[in-house]
């Protein structure tokens, strides 16, 4: 089975010629990449994040499997719904994704299970996905669409997601989130700054409860919580912020913006 991209032509280029034009300019290759355990990345159209979501793939070496913790837009389908087709399409071609990951992720979980109709028109998954191509055409990918905002199961999927970024050499976890929306640019800056501590602290139990107790509109707490609690597991030591930004640079509307955050975890 194949996933029929949702949102070519229009969060990102939908012609394979003029995407590829835009990769180059977005990603900031780093003379020192790094092994990374997770990633960061935003998810909004490429003209207001694609810039910040390339720096944090400039500096990450792509391993032979990504997964991609997005969010649940759309609200339907299981709360962690691992994506059951075999490859993904986007006009860079079609981007296969690790059975073999898959079924021991869902054999052994108390969390996870297949369902390719919660992210059948995710964008927050699909807008990651030229990115691995561009820069690993041969790696798989595994998409993973988080519904639920229940510490307790995040913190249970973050684990068993660890113990496998643990076992598997070539493996790296991307949460997928923008961060506050539609308030101005400097009280969205001092709202996401109380999230990005917990983040830079690698405090996944912090970073929850800040988001929920200060109303922050950051759509991939959950994703993010997951990463954060499976690389802890896998033994990260460190954060780093790599951008942060908003929709403002690229509109010109600084009263109401979208912000966006990248950081590799390591």
């Amino acid at each position: 089975m194949i996933r029929k991209p949702a949102v070519a032509g229009s969060f990102y280029p939908g012609s394979k010629a003029t995407l590829e034009k835009e990769l180059a300019q977005y990603i900031e290759i780093s003379g020192n990449k790094k092994k990374v355990l997770g990633l960061i990345s935003p998810h909004a159209g490429y003209i207001y994040s694609g810039r910040c979501a390339g720096k944090g793939f400039g500096k990450v070496e792509i391993p032979g499997t990504v997964i991609i913790l997005g969010v649940n837009h759309q609200g339907f389908g299981h709360s962690f719904a691992v994506d059951g087709n075999d490859y993904w399409q986007t006009p860079l071609g079609d981007a296969a994704l690790d059975d073999e990951l898959r079924t021991k992720i869902v054999g052994n979980s108390q969390i996870f299970a297949i369902d390719s109709n919660a992210g059948k028109s995710e964008h927050s998954l699909e807008v990651q996905v030229p990115f691995i191509q561009y820069l690993s055409p041969g790696t798989k990918i595994l998409p993973i669409t988080v519904s639920s905002w229940d510490l307790r199961d995040l913190t249970i999927a973050g684990k068993e997601l660890g113990q496998i970024l643990k076992e598997k050499n070539e493996l790296l976890l991307i949460a997928s989130t923008d961060m506050t929306h539609f308030l101005d640019a400097e009280t969205a800056k001092k709202q996401d700054h109380k999230a990005i501590d917990m983040i830079l602290k690698l405090d996944p139990k912090g970073l929850c409860n800040t988001v929920v107790e200060e109303k922050i509109s950051m759509c991939g707490m959950a994703p993010t919580v997951i990463m954060l609690t499976a690389a802890l597991e896998a033994g990260a030591a460190k954060v780093e912020t790599v951008c942060y930004t908003n929709s403002g640079e690229a509109s010109g509307d600084y009263d109401r913006v979208v912000a966006y955050y990248s950081a590799i975890v390591y």
